[in-house]
């Protein structure tokens, strides 16, 4: 495992005794690679992250990050990596350009390379007019703009960034897509993050690894997860609320039939020609329809299937006593 950028093996964490929130975790990122942890909040994506970046001790399994062992060997990891959080820790007093004077002093760098350092960044993240503003005045795309440089100033091995885009509009998470896509291109790093917007994964991620309830329930590129749901689904409405389950499964071409919340689903290579079928059907069988939709193979359509629920990006937080045993390690040990 020593030659693989971040390895796990059977992670568990537990918080207070009693919350699981992490299930026996195995997975690995290869060196230059983009690597996505995909799954609803409290899934376990931001714990899993905190373990790697030595933020949170794990309660059982092993973590090796860039061929180190992050329980063993934390202050060799932290000098490895760099990480962005899904909260804002710019210091909104300070200027762009003193915040990342601050993180390249902790970072041990000398005065003459992190002002060079600096300098590059806020070019790169398109932040050189604005270096000298008060960080409190930032838009929300600049923030993150900012964070990003922060997490690389001292030219990590690899990148944790922790839903990343959270709170920006379509139109800033796309363009803090293309800053990422950039910087791999122009650097090579390894970047590991976590999201639940199955749009950010599709897009940045070469593999990905879909998290439901402390547990990996399906991995891959994100063509073979799609592949895995086997063609269209035809989600099917009746107005009244109607049991077709014996209906649609007699129609031909037909692979399956699922209920959920008053819809069916039903699988098929392919939904268009199935379409006329399922509505005649229907029909002559005195039911009415409220709508018939055609579902191609998504991310969301995947995590259904892995899971047998639909997709939600918003749940219960990962474990209440995450964040403040999050902050106490970052005090301990410094940021990383």
């Amino acid at each position: 495992m020593s030659d693989l950028a971040i390895a796990t093996q059977d992670l568990v964490k537990v918080y207070g005794g009693t919350v699981r929130a992490l299930d026996g975790i195995s997975f690995h990122v290869q060196p230059g690679e983009a690597f996505g942890l995909l799954g609803p909040n409290g899934a376990g994506k931001t714990t899993t992250i905190s373990i790697l970046t030595t933020l949170v001790r794990v309660t059982s399994g092993r973590a090796l990050v860039d061929g180190l062992d992050v329980t063993q060997q934390p202050e060799e990891v932290r000098r490895r990596i760099g990480l962005a959080f899904q909260i804002s820790t710019a210091d909104g007093e300070l200027t762009g350009r003193e915040n990342l004077e601050v993180e390249a002093g902790l970072q041990g760098m000398s005065r003459s390379e992190s002002k060079s350092r600096i300098r590059e960044l806020l070019q790169q993240m398109d932040l050189a007019p604005y270096a000298d503003r008060a960080v409190k005045g930032y838009s929300g795309g600049m923030r993150r703009r900012l964070e990003l440089a922060v997490g690389i100033v001292h030219q990590p091995r690899i990148l944790f960034l922790d839903e990343p885009t959270l709170g920006l509009d379509p139109q800033g998470r796309a363009g803090f897509w293309k800053y990422l896509r950039d910087l791999r291109h122009d650097t090579g790093l390894t970047l590991l993050l976590s999201t639940h917007y199955l749009e950010e994964a599709d897009q940045l991620c070469d593999r990905i690894a879909i998290v439901d309830h402390g547990k990996i329930v399906g991995a891959g590129t994100p063509a073979e997860l799609k592949e895995k749901t086997g063609g269209d689904s035809v989600v099917v409405k009746p107005t009244k609320g109607e049991d077709l389950t014996v209906l649609l499964q007699a129609i031909p071409g037909v692979q399956g039939v699922t209920r959920k919340d008053g819809f069916f689903r039903v699988k098929c290579s392919r939904g268009e020609p199935l379409v006329p079928s399922i509505v005649t059907t229907c029909d002559r069988a005195g039911v009415e329809l409220a709508s018939v939709e055609i579902r191609k193979p998504s991310l969301d359509e995947v995590f259904l299937e892995l899971t047998g629920r639909a997709y939600r990006g918003e749940e219960e937080p990962d474990t209440a006593g995450f964040i403040s045993e999050r902050m106490n390690a970052m005090h301990r040990q410094g940021r990383p």
